[in-house]
């Protein structure tokens, strides 16, 4: 049972012009470029979309040009993460106004987070008061301030079946794996946003992975998903290899969305502006980023002329 959510879906940055507000003719090219390169997916306004740095208005925006430009070739969801559960509902509903059918939610933030149990009721209120066709639990423990326990992400899912799936940032291999024997055999899509070990967890039965740096190469991470897919692990650590130096790209500046965003503008449809005040790319991080990307593309095209035979 192929869910979905699944395959290499893109945490999609969001261009932005002088004025922070976003590029829209950029922002479509990339869609087009993501779309064209075989990604299975994207997720709108999250962590590397810099949601919370864009005014809510821009949210939208970005959110309303990504379900357009998209237009139903591959599955979309939107961040529509916030401070309290009122204003995520506020989110959720203003994203289906734009035609958004799937909404992706973290915990809530800059919160004391006493309990777990806050967040199941924050699912649960979200659930009664709006009525989004499809939830994605989206666990990031360093931009939220708590780490949702397997068990916790366990209970959220049993709510409704509404409750589709989860990403999982966490970093938490033994957890993920808890997890991956829960919904072994289910349409429920757990997905990895930790690159470096995603590839096994695939192979293993995880539906997909959101790689920060996968519309600078989307169809080589689109190829290593269908390897992981098909069960072929030598062929899977090959490709592990690849990705293990695209993920080299994120710790070359201070900020790893701006290396992102640099690496991204490299393929010439988008700017390298981050939102103020974060730290941008230096031209010496902006050097050592462009050398990488030229080594990943050499390394690439030699690794599929070698498969060709």
């Amino acid at each position: 049972m192929v869910p979905k959510f699944h395959g290499c879906i893109a945490p999609i940055v969001t261009p932005v012009d002088e004025h922070e507000n976003v590029d829209e003719k950029g922002f479509r090219a990339l869609l087009d470029w993501c779309v064209a390169g075989g990604l299975h997916g994207i997720l709108v306004a999250g962590t590397n979309g810099e949601t919370m740095a864009l005014t809510q208005k821009e949210r939208l925006r970005a959110i309303r040009i990504a379900v357009d430009q998209i237009g139903g070739r591959i599955p979309v969801m939107a961040g529509c993460m916030d401070t309290s559960t009122r204003r995520v509902v506020e989110n959720i509903k203003a994203a289906q106004d734009v035609g958004v059918t799937c909404a992706a939610v973290t915990p809530v933030f800059y919160d004391r987070h006493t309990s777990q149990d806050e967040t199941v009721r924050h699912f649960e209120r979200i659930l009664q008061e709006t009525d989004i066709p499809e939830l994605v639990i989206y666990n990031i423990p360093p931009f939220v301030g708590i780490k949702l326990t397997p068990q916790t992400i366990i209970r959220i899912s049993e709510l409704d079946s509404r409750i589709v799936g989860c990403k999982d940032s966490s970093g938490d291999y033994s957890g993920f794996m808890t997890l991956l024997h829960h919904f072994k055999g289910t349409s429920f899509s757990l997905m990895n946003g930790a690159t470096p070990q995603a590839l096994s967890e695939i192979l293993m039965g995880a539906a997909g992975f959101l790689p920060s740096v996968c519309p600078v190469f989307p169809e080589l991470f689109a190829e290593a998903y269908d390897a992981a897919a098909s069960g072929d692990a030598a062929l899977t650590w090959e490709y592990d290899a690849l990705l293990a130096e695209t993920s080299k790209i994120l710790g070359m500046s201070k900020n790893a969305t701006a290396s992102a965003k640099y690496a991204i503008s490299l393929r010439g449809m988008t700017d390298k502006r981050v939102i103020w005040p974060q730290d941008g790319t230096t031209p010496e991080d902006e050097a050592r980023i462009a050398a990488q990307v030229k080594k990943i593309d050499e390394m690439y095209r030699a690794f599929k002329e070698k498969r060709r035979g």
